[in-house]
């Protein structure tokens, strides 16, 4: 634990290094902050922060800059009471958002450049994996000989396309009334139940003596087969004009982090169970790809069933309070929204 007085340095040294990126001296604290301490006084904290693993020195004459455990004290010790409704936000999010709240999709899009846009990061937004969604309808359309192209619409307003082979043999008729066997006994239930409903059937072969059940029970397995939501990304121009990425080294990293998007999925899945906003910073990330940046991210929520996330990426460099007030007040403005369909 850090007494009051350490603490309040080490605070006064992360925020001046967030709003300008470089060494933070002695001097620079005791002129922006009235702590009735000399410049002597703040470097002999600076250099206590700095041997407990606070604070480090680029440059043996140089100042200091916060370093990941720096920025966890900091992130850890803010409470929920600080963080900061942005009414002009709400305002822009009812205003731009309310028209797309039937379609998902584009929603989340959306709410992606919002993100970005208000904190000048990545925003990032991932619609709900199919497992957690709910089956409103299916429709079966004759593509080719042996292609089915299927229409899957849920509750949550997301719609899923894919091709899938079949029994060269079917009709567009047998489609609609498999189509329709699906709908009257799955229509209701989420994908994960259904999976193992039709896993349970299937495994029992002798009793689907009829042929229509039969068919019905294999397109399911192969439609409600296991897929992580679409990831929403903006704001990269945003993140290559901070300071952070002037080296082609940094935005050579950033770019392929970005391209590749299993990566941010994979960071989003591992929050999906969390409540409230969670912060990873640099070098906590568990991948390797994630440790130049830092991400806030929350779930939003079904009732109690986690949907999908939002997220802000950025340079450990981040305004964090900024970006834990704006993520969670997308989270809960989508968990709102999809509590009231």
């Amino acid at each position: 634990m850090l007494d009051e007085r350490t603490k309040q340095v080490l605070f006064a040294v992360i925020q001046c290094y967030i709003n300008a990126p470089g060494p933070v001296g002695s001097r620079v604290v005791t002129k922006k902050y009235s702590f009735g301490l000399s410049p002597a006084t703040i470097r002999n904290i600076m250099s206590d922060l700095e041997e407990m693993g606070y604070l480090q020195q680029p440059h043996t004459s140089a100042g200091r800059v916060p370093t990941d455990v720096g920025y966890r004290y900091y992130v850890d010790s803010m409470r929920a009471e600080q963080r900061l409704i942005n009414k002009d936000f709400l305002l822009e999010l009812n205003r731009k958002l309310e028209s797309l709240r039937k379609d998902i999709n584009a929603f989340l899009d959306e709410a992606s450049k919002m993100l970005s846009n208000l904190s000048h990061y990545i925003g990032v937004t991932m619609s709900p994996n199919t497992s957690n969604t709910t089956l409103a309808r299916i429709e079966l359309i004759k593509y080719r000989d042996n292609q089915v192209a299927v229409i899957l619409f849920t509750d949550e307003g997301v719609i899923k396309n894919r091709i899938i082979s079949v029994d060269a043999s079917l009709s567009q008729r047998d489609l609609n009334r498999i189509a329709s066997y699906i709908n009257s006994h799955f229509s209701g239930r989420t994908v994960e139940e259904i999976r193992k409903v039709v896993a349970k059937e299937l495994a029992r072969e002798k009793v689907l003596c009829d042929s229509l059940v039969e068919q019905a029970m294999t397109i399911c397995g192969a439609v409600f087969s296991a897929s992580p939501g679409n990831l929403y990304i903006s704001g990269l121009s945003e993140v290559l004009a901070l300071p952070d990425f002037c080296d082609i080294d940094r935005i050579k990293e950033l770019l392929k982090t970005i391209e590749d998007k299993h990566v941010i999925v994979r960071l989003l899945d591992k929050i999906a169970n969390a409540e409230g906003p969670q912060v990873i910073i640099g070098s906590e990330n568990t991948l390797d790809e994630m440790k130049p940046f830092s991400i806030v991210a929350s779930t939003y929520r079904e009732g109690s069933r986690p949907m999908g996330a939002v997220g802000i990426i950025g340079p450990t460099r981040m305004n964090y309070l900024e970006a834990i007030s704006i993520v969670d007040l997308m989270a809960n403005y989508i968990t709102e929204m999809l509590s009231d369909k």
